[in-house]
């Protein structure tokens, strides 16, 4: 995830290095089949390359929107699982007392643990050592673990309640809290689990080679090496838009422009322990670089 305004252009460059590859191919070869004479009073008329292009601009723009989108709504759905994470102490504080503290940190370790679930959950990781020793310890065998961590929220909040701890309206209102918390890793397994459409790229892509194709015979300067440099930059342009919308469409692939799931998960894990009064451990401080995978 990037943390800094900074990122590798070696990384980036990286990204798109098989389709500078394959365009920088295509539009020298075009680039020199344009100047076969058999192809030296082929004119194309400028405007139908427009057309292409306008074409290519549209599609590109509501692929970049809409990567966008998805990576934006992840950091919203994150931004809510601090809020609610913070209100679902705050609440638990003001309904249990002081001798009641046990319940309190039980709920407190529960919540933590379940952030640092469902991030792992999310990018297709396997369970930390910490997470792992969690679940084995209360025997948390679902195959939905961030699921089951809330069912095993939801049944304390029950026990509470059935021992007159908690009132039923005090109940509720925390279950609101948890509801919200099953609405938010809903959110984002959605976002997780929808694929952007192959054929959407695949469209795009066609596009491109079919301007970087027409382009050399719409122009009439006679240098092959503007030609060829005209039907390479133009194409890489439309490539790198692409590829920055795909860099953007996945949040939750450990890349560097994820949703910084882990440094959240830290911040309310510091929130959380320091609102009962338990020593925190600030959040790992990245390296000075132009990204650092959290």
């Amino acid at each position: 995830m990037l943390l800094n305004r900074r990122i590798s252009v070696s990384y980036f460059l990286k990204a798109i290095q098989t389709d500078l590859i394959r365009i920088v191919f295509f539009g020298c070869l075009v680039g020199l089949l344009a100047k076969h004479k058999d192809f030296l009073t082929l004119q194309i008329p400028l405007s139908l390359i427009a057309i292409v292009g306008t074409a290519i601009s549209l599609l590109l723009a509501f692929r970049t929107a809409q990567s966008y989108d998805r990576w934006w709504e992840a950091r919203i759905v994150w931004g809510a699982i601090v809020n609610d994470s913070r209100s679902l102490i705050r609440l638990l504080q003001t309904f249990i007392t002081r001798d009641q503290d046990i319940h309190l940190k039980m709920f407190v370790e529960r919540q933590i643990i379940w952030n640092y679930a469902l991030s792992e959950s999310l990018r297709k990781e396997s369970h930390s050592k910490r997470v792992g020793e969690y679940l084995e310890s209360y025997q948390i065998n679902d195959t939905n673990v961030a699921y089951g961590i809330l069912t095993a929220h939801a049944k304390h909040l029950r026990l509470l309640a059935q021992e007159g701890l908690i009132t039923e309206f005090r109940q509720v209102a925390v279950d609101e809290i948890l509801t919200r918390f099953s609405d938010s890793m809903g959110r984002c397994e959605r976002i997780k689990n929808t694929v952007f459409p192959v054929s959407y790229g695949k469209l795009i892509h066609f596009l491109i080679y079919l301007f970087a194709l027409l382009l050399p015979f719409s122009l009439n300067d006679d240098v092959i090496l503007v030609k060829m440099l005209l039907t390479i930059g133009i194409p890489i342009i439309f490539i790198i838009i692409e590829r920055t919308a795909i860099l953007m469409q996945d949040p939750f692939e450990n890349k560097p422009m994820d949703t910084p799931m882990t440094t959240i998960c830290q911040t309310i894990e510091m929130n959380l322990l320091e609102a009962i009064g338990e020593p925190t451990q600030k959040p790992t401080t990245p390296a000075e670089e132009y990204y650092y995978i959290l």
